[in-house]
């Protein structure tokens, strides 16, 4: 496995506060207490955590419930002791690549801690109160073509907490399709098979999955739909909605400081944005909130009436981190450039809730390369940068490649001809009148631009005459850069799994580089 480093900023999407967070901290520092490449940081996160021995043993309890006995359980109850968080909705199938790769990087932090002197445990927070079913009731995954295939389950209803949800009929035989012809493909879909048993719920089949991908971690996971869970929660929660209407100042106050930065704010926030949803009836209900009273449909709630029934309250995408970290004594959490925005906003709130923030630390992405990708990459002196203007461009830079000699030198003798006969007769009409130089800049663009589209035309043709570049082209597409995504942010891990065994996990642990930021370029 040989590991190449992407900075951020050559990777389409990046968003400025991302960008910052990772290579200019100076200039986010007011939105983040901690910077995430200090190591300092981490030691300053841990001091500030005071937390109470009586909501350590009613967590442990919780965690006991839903994870058994563990050597990291007995860890975590030991006063002192902190955690890495990090999480994700529980999509079908384990959802993108990059869920897996957001534990191993929790992991691996809480592993280095320990061993600098801070004691630490790694914990997976799984978001089963997220009701946006669409997203996560279907996946991507390749088969041995390299043809993307799409995997789902139907739609139900779009208000109710996902991870209780019962999956019927998992599309299981579309998978063992899929995966078939792979080295590992039978032993990967056993994993799933017994993972995702018709009528098991997104939440327990998610985590069922993702525990045995990576047994031997001692990874802990958290359902926030314990019941355990909704009253450790639900101080934090009561507290909240008492203080909305000072919390909503300061959350439009934080937008305006954003967006006056140059930065975005993650989360559209106005004055009757409630921090809270409703569990109500199986529901998650949007809450409206004015000054101090709540509402949905024709139902009304006083702050105070909210505030008595908190274990029936959900947080919202800003104050769910504030909700984790009053539940558990973290001291990073890690997230991916949205997760991280949600946090600029979140501190706000940190500081008025809780008086303490966790550092906020980007995961590992990685871009898995197989053998035969490389070959073809180097065969057409490609990089990952050249998949990002889209398949066209990319057809477009592979036919340069493969266009005949005497073609490409003969377009290119007739640029450097038509260059130097413009540039001579602009100095002859300039001097003649400036005017017409002019004119002729005009002209000479339009001259140029018909000789790229010649070339364009040349490429085009190239590859028409040209199958198999074609096929691969499309092939290194789809793998490399699907639907104009990252291939971690599109596919789930089961593909590359099944192609490369499940040993590529332990392998991507040892690659996760905390001192490094950047995006993580596999080859495999």
């Amino acid at each position: 496995m040989e590991i190449v480093c992407k900075r951020h900023t050559d990777l389409p999407g990046t968003s400025r506060l991302f960008r910052d967070l990772l290579y200019h901290f100076d200039r986010v520092e007011r939105f983040y207490p901690h910077n995430p490449l200090d190591p300092a940081s981490y030691q300053a996160a841990a001091k500030a955590i005071d937390f109470p021995a009586g909501r350590r043993a009613a967590l442990i309890a919780a965690l006991k419930a839903q994870n058994g006995d563990s050597e990291a359980l007995h860890r975590l109850a030991q006063p002192g002791t902190v955690a890495v968080l990090t999480g994700q909705q529980v999509g079908l199938f384990s959802g993108p690549a990059y869920t897996l790769y957001k534990a191993l990087t929790a992991v691996r932090l809480a592993a280095q801690l320990s061993e600098s002197g801070v004691p630490a445990v790694p914990v997976f927070w799984l978001a089963t109160e997220d009701h946006d079913l669409a997203e996560i009731s279907h996946c991507w995954t390749l088969d041995t073509s390299g043809h993307t295939v799409r995997l789902g389950v139907p739609d139900g209803p779009p208000d109710r907490p996902v991870g209780g949800l019962p999956i019927a009929d998992p599309p299981l035989e579309a998978l063992r399709a899929s995966l078939s012809g792979f080295p590992s493909g039978d032993e990967i879909f056993d994993k799933v098979r017994a993972a995702y048993a018709p009528g098991i719920s997104f939440g327990q089949a998610f985590t069922t999955l993702l525990r045995d991908l990576l047994a031997g971690y001692d990874l802990l996971f958290f359902d926030p739909m314990h019941a355990d869970s909704r009253r450790l929660a639900a101080p934090l929660l009561s507290q909240a909605v008492l203080a909305a209407p000072e919390l909503s100042r300061a959350l439009l106050e934080r937008s305006r400081e954003l967006t006056a930065a140059g930065y975005h704010a993650q989360v559209h926030f106005e004055d009757h944005t409630s921090l809270v949803f409703l569990l109500d009836d199986g529901h998650r209900r949007a809450l409206r909130r004015r000054d101090n009273e709540y509402s949905f449909g024709d139902r009304k709630f006083s702050a105070a009436d909210l505030a008595a029934r908190a274990e029936s309250l959900s947080p919202n995408a800003i104050l769910r981190p504030v909700a984790q970290d009053y539940m558990f004594p973290t001291v990073a959490y890690i997230g991916g450039p949205a997760e991280l925005a949600y946090l600029a906003q979140s501190e706000v709130v940190y500081r008025h809730l809780l008086g303490r923030m966790p550092v906020a630390a980007p995961r590992t992405g990685f871009t898995l390369i197989n053998t035969r990708a490389r070959k073809l990459m180097d065969r057409y002196q490609l990089r990952l940068e050249s998949f990002f203007g889209g398949e066209d461009a990319l057809s477009e830079e592979i036919a340069g490649r493969l266009t005949p000699p005497e073609v490409a030198s003969a377009i290119a003798s007739a640029r450097a001809t038509t260059d130097s006969s413009l540039a001579q007769l602009r100095g002859s009409v300039a001097a003649f009148d400036t005017t017409l130089a002019e004119a002729l800049d005009r002209g000479s663009a339009k001259i140029r631009y018909q000789l790229e589209k010649l070339e364009r035309k040349v490429g085009r043709e190239t590859m028409r005459r040209n199958l198999r570049a074609q096929e691969e082209s499309a092939y290194l597409n789809g793998l490399l850069y699907p639907h104009k995504h990252l291939q971690e942010r599109f596919y789930t891990i089961l593909p590359f799994l099944a192609q490369h065994g499940t040993e590529i996990v332990a392998e991507l642990y040892n690659n996760v580089r905390l001192d490094c930021p950047d995006h993580h370029i596999v080859y495999l």
